[in-house]
């Protein structure tokens, strides 16, 4: 009887540590958990069709540059006027690198002088105006593969450059990781509504501060999620200018229903200023 009980004892706690094991392997990221919120049929709603919008510019093109995993992606590049080590790497929202994410673009090149900027990809060439095919985009990215993409885009401005990066819902949590994988070459990092890394430990890597523009309104990157990144930034011993506003997710894009000016304009104008001082 008392080998039968230990044989059980055994098995039920070799079952408990099996459960244990698969849970801490089967932990999502902080951008996998962003990306299965296009499951939710209320955040896909909260991205109605952009208006209608054709942009031309005459100093961006597209480029291609070689990636670690063998293959290329695809970018639009800004080049500053005179030669400098200075980068923005800018990361799509929930449609992709679309006119509006280039318009964007173009407005903050020209705003702060002379800097490059490259818009990644992380859809692999694909963007839409259709909101349930942008959740299915947003959850098709491989984390491997956009980590390939960032990583061939640091590689390309160099290893002599100055990395900043910046990106709206998607790509603010994007942002964030750009700035992680950056090293130390990273000298700032813009977050737009993003999903925040949580694990104190990598936060402890980052080699700069973090400026986050946040609504309050937001029923995913809540006042909650926003609390604990600013508790998890301090445990890490990381600045964080945070700045939130009477606002929904996305009011800072301009072709949506939550689109608003008042913080927009505020965000913009600490963004701005921040990404002054650190691209001298």
């Amino acid at each position: 009887m008392k080998k039968l009980f230990l044989f059980a004892l055994l098995i039920s706690c070799g079952g408990f540590a099996f459960s244990q094991s698969k849970m801490a392997c089967c932990k999502q990221s902080a951008t996998e958990q962003f990306a299965m919120l296009a499951s939710n049929k209320k955040f896909v709603m909260s991205h109605p069709k952009p208006l209608p919008i054709h942009f031309q510019s005459s100093i961006g093109k597209a480029i291609t540059y070689t990636t670690p995993d063998g293959k290329t992606a695809d970018a639009y590049e800004l080049k500053a006027k005179t030669p400098t080590n200075n980068y923005l790497l800018v990361v799509h929202e929930y449609f992709g690198l679309n006119d509006y994410v280039k318009r964007e673009s173009e407005r903050i090149y020209n705003a702060l002088g002379n800097v490059n900027i490259i818009d990644l990809d992380l859809y692999d060439g694909k963007s839409t105006d259709d909101r349930a095919e942008a959740g299915k985009l947003m959850q098709a990215v491989k984390e491997d593969r956009a980590i390939a993409i960032i990583k061939g885009a640091i590689a390309y401005a160099g290893p002599k450059a100055h990395i900043a990066t910046l990106g709206w819902c998607f790509g603010g949590g994007w942002s964030l990781q750009t700035a992680l994988l950056a090293g130390d070459q990273t000298v700032a990092c813009v977050m737009y509504y993003g999903m925040p890394e949580q694990d104190v430990n990598r936060l402890k890597t980052l080699h700069s501060d973090v400026l986050g523009n946040f609504g309050n309104k937001d029923q995913w990157i809540n006042t909650k999620v926003v609390a604990k990144f600013a508790d998890d930034m301090k445990a890490a011993g990381k600045k964080l200018y945070l700045h939130q506003y009477d606002a929904d997710h996305a009011f800072a894009n301009p072709s949506g229903p939550n689109s608003n000016p008042t913080a927009t304009a505020d965000a913009n104008k600490n963004t701005l200023a921040y990404l002054k001082a650190r691209l001298k």
